[in-house]
């Protein structure tokens, strides 16, 4: 009986054999850096999972279609092409919206996203349906994953690049969100979409 079953645990992990390449593999993995780095991907993956699961939609936001798009483009002379950039494109739906409250924290994201090289006009709905989601614009909020801020940063750590007072200034928070945005998706509303297709950004 010993001798059939080393001769079947020769057979099946034999050198050549698959189950041979896999031992020696998981043999050489876990001293690896890679490993390590996949492992801290990984668990904050599953942190940003169960921080999206943690969220209570109150209500979808309503997006105009890609047909409603094109027809308020004809109506206003930008066309297909046109420069202004308001349509669809990519799959992405524009969400436009009038300026803010003077005074708040969309008033001040509204205000510097020029200087991002955004258009207000076109990509401050989806900013601001993206941060409604994330925080509702409260500078300190925070979900059980250890975001936190408007931008809803992972670690919150991260917006002291942006300032020293990224704990408590929307300014400063908002400041770092919109760089990660545009490094990250492009425009708010790449970052939107994503959202909408992933629970988080």
């Amino acid at each position: 009986m010993t001798v059939a079953a080393v001769a079947v645990g020769a057979a099946v992990f034999g050198p050549g054999s698959g189950a041979f390449n896999i031992a020696r593999a998981v043999e050489a993995v876990p001293g690896s850096h890679t490993i390590a780095l996949l492992e801290a991907e990984r668990a904050q993956l599953i942190a940003m999972t169960a921080a999206a699961r943690t969220l209570t939609l109150v209500a979808q936001p309503k997006l105009a279609s890609p047909a409603e798009v094109a027809s308020a483009e004809l109506s206003t002379g930008t066309g297909a092409g046109g420069s202004s950039g308001t349509g669809g494109g990519g799959g992405i739906v524009y969400v436009t919206s009038t300026p803010p409250n003077p005074g708040t924290a969309q008033s001040i994201a509204y205000h510097m996203m020029a200087g991002f090289g955004f258009s207000p006009q076109t990509y401050f709905g989806c900013l601001q349906d993206l941060w409604n989601r994330e925080s509702g614009w409260r500078y300190d909020a925070e979900n059980a994953s250890g975001a936190y801020g408007i931008p809803q940063a992972l670690p919150g750590s991260k917006m002291a690049s942006a300032g020293p007072d990224w704990e408590t200034n929307p300014a400063t928070q908002i400041k770092w969100g919109l760089t990660y945005i545009k490094g990250l998706y492009g425009t708010p509303c790449g970052a939107w979409s994503f959202e909408e297709a992933n629970g988080y950004y």
